[in-house]
């Protein structure tokens, strides 16, 4: 299967900082507050129909202007689009809790409009929500790395996720450099100012804006960076700070090879415990269950070693299909349940004299790629204006750092494959393999220290068995913090709030009373897979 950059799964040498000492010299300035009016008809068309029109009426929007460069506040400019709920009940307001979904690279600005998907209705009463778009994302400035989507197009074939033959690595070498090279033309400004330590200045002359004397944060997933990283340059600016699935921040920043490595054996687990989860529900309940864990084994070598099967529909489906579309639905327990109907087709397509009638109706696609917005089966015009953004990388390949070669990147996905056989060579193929010619040099960045103490704990969420940010950095990110308290959630899926009642109830008394919960303390999830 081509890639056109990064399958939604794969949205987680030493670079001295720069910023992190400049910026400590920054001229203080006065920040306008933000100029909050009616959102753009385009903005409000985009909001799911859970958000009601009386929900809607009440929404407002502002752009905050922000330096491109945070050490040099009095130049170049850039905007962040910013949304918001108002409080319930504004005669008793606390404050802003400021959103971020995580990506890097995801749109939050909608995120405050469905914040009764995360927080209970006592928070909502007592808080306006605000959900923005980080530099460099959707409606804040997109970094763009094309000027067509036909350039785009042209690099991403032969760009695989999940090359195996030598002519597939060459390959999608090849291309991952002609797309570092679009970049190092087409991105502008912004290319050497996408770090997370950029993100956290921006965010907190946002928190000004508001007239907010410290911060509340809730961040999901690259989310949890953002707010980390907030509260240890800014400690005593931060009120409450809660983050859900987590990095581990100081081996993220400092070694991105590992990092990703880590980030494989996590999708691992989460798989494993899912086969075997699936087995024990039986049939009735896992479609793939029946020595779940041999049967996928058995699929992944036939694909290996015969190529992609022929799908009751016509449809063809491919080793990297299954391993992309198993790394996606392994977010959720919806996606699970999803998934082992999907794996189950597979199955069928693969052994046919022993399948029963099956419907292929629920069989899903490999979740749509990165740089393709979405237009991948579109007929484009020539000259089609390229829509997307590249902030995924721009952000990833500024924090992370990684070896400035890709001699060795063969050696190294074959080790990570035997390490993690599943996930660790399609993990390889994102950031270890892009990142090494990503065109930013000595990048100013935030490494640390990631110590400094906060006035209240910053709480910090963990499943045991997300895919994407595993438990171990849950625990890592709580030892690492200056002043933490861990709480688990015993579930299945990437994030957890909003789906978990009692660590809502926990998280909701933490933000309105700053009653931190008691770390260690373990939630059960609303649901679970196959129940």
């Amino acid at each position: 299967m081509t890639r056109a950059v990064l399958t939604s799964a794969l949205v987680l040498g030493t670079v001295v900082s720069g910023l992190g000492t400049a910026s400590a010299q920054t001229e203080a300035s006065a920040v306008r507050p933000a100029a909050w009016g009616q959102c753009a008809a385009d903005v409000l068309a985009g909001l799911p129909a859970s958000v009601t029109p009386e929900e809607r009426a009440r929404l407002t929007c502002a752009t905050q202007e922000v330096p491109v460069d945070h050490s040099r506040p009095r130049g170049e400019k850039t905007g962040i689009a910013m949304m918001k709920r108002p409080a319930n009940d504004p005669a008793h307001k606390i404050g802003t809790i400021f959103l971020n979904p995580g990506g890097p690279g995801g749109s939050g600005l909608i995120r405050g409009a469905v914040s009764k998907n995360y927080f209970q209705p006592q928070v909502l009463d007592r808080f306006d929500v605000v959900g923005f778009d980080p530099r460099g994302v959707a409606r804040s400035n997109p970094l763009r790395c094309f000027r067509t989507q036909e350039e785009a197009d042209a690099v991403n074939e032969g760009w695989y996720s999940l090359p195996i033959t030598k002519a597939e690595i060459g390959s999608s070498l090849k291309q991952s450099k002609a797309y570092t090279d679009y970049c190092k033309i087409n991105a502008g400004p912004l290319l050497n100012h996408m770090s997370t330590e950029a993100v956290v200045r921006d965010l907190d002359i946002m928190r000004e804006s508001v007239g907010d004397k410290q911060l509340n944060f809730v961040g999901f997933s690259y989310g949890t960076l953002i707010g980390s990283t907030y509260a240890n340059i800014f400690p005593q600016k931060s009120r409450a700070i809660v983050i859900d699935g987590n990095v581990d921040p100081q081996l993220r920043l400092t070694n991105g090879a590992e990092y990703d490595r880590q980030r494989a054996q996590g999708f691992e687990i989460a798989l494993d415990a899912m086969l075997k989860r699936c087995d024990a529900a039986g049939a009735a309940k896992c479609a793939f269950a029946g020595n779940a864990r041999q049967k996928f084994e058995d699929m992944k070598a036939a694909l290996r070693k015969n190529g992609p099967v022929t799908m009751p529909d016509g449809k063809k489906i491919g080793l990297a299909d299954v391993v992309g579309n198993t790394a996606g639905e392994l977010y959720s327990v919806a996606g699970i349940n999803r998934l082992v109907t999907y794996l189950q087709a597979v199955h069928n397509a693969l052994n046919p004299s022993a399948a029963a009638a099956f419907s292929t109706q629920s069989v899903v696609d490999t979740p749509v790629l990165n740089n393709n917005g979405g237009r991948f089966d579109e007929d484009v015009l020539p000259e089609t204006p390229y829509t997307a953004d590249d902030s995924y990388y721009a952000v990833n390949c500024t924090d992370k750092p990684f070896v400035r070669t890709n001699r060795f990147w063969e050696q190294t996905a074959n080790k990570w494959e035997k390490e993690s056989p599943t996930f660790g060579r399609y993990q390889a193929a994102s950031d270890l393999m892009t990142c090494p010619t990503w065109p930013t040099r000595n990048p100013d960045r935030w490494i640390g220290p990631w110590n400094r103490k906060t006035p209240n704990p910053v709480v910090v969420v963990g499943n045991y068995y997300d895919p994407a940010t595993q438990y171990l950095f849950a625990q890592r990110m709580s030892k690492e913090l200056g002043n933490a308290r861990l709480i688990s959630v015993d579930s299945f899926g990437h994030c957890i709030l909003g789906r978990a009642a009692g660590a809502d109830a926990a998280v909701a008394k933490y933000l309105l009373n700053l009653e931190a919960p008691v770390s260690g303390s373990v939630y059960q999830p609303n649901v679970q897979p196959f129940a």
